[in-house]
């Protein structure tokens, strides 16, 4: 049972912040852009406070793949920038840490954009 509960935390924690999202777009008038948006600062704030690096050690990849581990990549690779470069590790710390991510999903939109056909909504 020890083996299987860091993969029961990442799907129960993932799960409940998509179920959030989920809720948010069916009873607000929030539009799905804002609530990403709202998702990855509310990730940056609580990294900032130190606040989600327990959490994401707890929580695991449930914590660190969704949007809200996106913000905190950012502020987490700003403060490490910052005490290394100074004042400059602002410019740079974020980009730093989100690399691979950032990466990752040019790749994987340029790889789908040249195997799928577009559609109109109309087919």
């Amino acid at each position: 049972m020890t083996i299987l509960m860091p993969y029961i935390r990442a799907f129960a924690v993932g799960g409940l912040l998509c179920l959030i999202g989920q809720v948010l777009i069916d009873y607000t008038r929030l539009t799905p852009a804002r609530i990403l948006t709202s998702y990855v600062v509310a990730g940056v704030i609580l990294g900032a406070l130190g606040l989600y690096e327990p959490f994401a050690r707890w929580a695991g990849a449930g914590a660190t793949v969704p949007l809200t581990g996106f913000g905190y990549a950012i502020a987490r690779g700003i403060r490490e920038a910052v005490g290394e470069r100074g004042l400059m590790g602002i410019f740079s710390g974020g980009f730093t840490a989100a690399s691979a991510g950032l990466g990752a999903a040019v790749i994987a939109g340029l790889a789908v954009s040249l195997l799928c056909r577009p559609k109109d909504k109309d087919q």
